[in-house]
């Protein structure tokens, strides 16, 4: 059964489950430290399903994203030392690891909001945070703001668009990210001005 297929016969029954509100954060932060797939594909039909439950959704899944970064950062600042060679190696080439790290020093706070919009895997700026021991606040503001943008801009296209949302999520996804990945670097232009 493919993926798509399988998320979708889980959403279905997590939408009338008594614990969709803690399947969505469990979702949300398996998604943001090790699985990934989108977790729109899940949120939008559940958030369709149950509107009188929209912004608790949003909440939770934001929520679920704040409790992996932490679990990333932690694993970046304690771990990174013994297991951070293979991470690199595994995950990323040594170059693009570098790069974040400068990056999470320079200008870490704009950096992790723009990597929390962007189709980029977050969990590089979750270790990047730890392992160049950035402040553990910031890095947990900025993550809130960056995955609020993402799941309420989510509720806010379910709650006008309603059965449309989820056509409408799939049409334009990329122009989205592109032009709040923009917004979001001008904002940070603007900053170091």
């Amino acid at each position: 059964m493919a993926i798509h297929t399988r998320l979708k016969h889980k959403t279905r029954q997590l939408i009338d489950s008594k614990n969709m509100l803690s399947g969505v954060t469990i979702a949300s932060f398996l998604e943001s430290t090790i699985v990934p797939i989108p977790l729109e594909t899940v949120l939008v039909p559940l958030m369709q399903a149950r509107r009188e439950k929209l912004w608790l959704i949003a909440l939770m899944a934001t929520l679920g994203c704040i409790i992996g970064a932490f679990l990333g950062y932690a694993l970046g600042y304690y771990l990174f030392d013994a297991i951070g060679d293979w991470i690199i190696s595994t995950f990323f080439s040594t170059e693009q690891f570098e790069n974040v790290k400068q990056q999470m020093q320079n200008q870490g706070f704009w950096f992790v909001i723009t990597l929390g919009i962007a189709p980029i895997p977050f969990q590089i700026a979750m270790l990047a945070a730890g392992a160049t021991k950035y402040s553990l606040l910031l890095f947990l503001t900025a993550s809130a703001i960056a995955r609020s943008i993402r799941y309420f801009g989510l509720a806010i296209v379910v709650y006008y668009a309603g059965n449309q949302a989820e056509r409408i999520v799939n049409k334009h996804k990329t122009k989205s990210i592109i032009v709040l990945t923009l917004l979001v670097l001008t904002a940070w232009g603007i900053s170091t001005i």
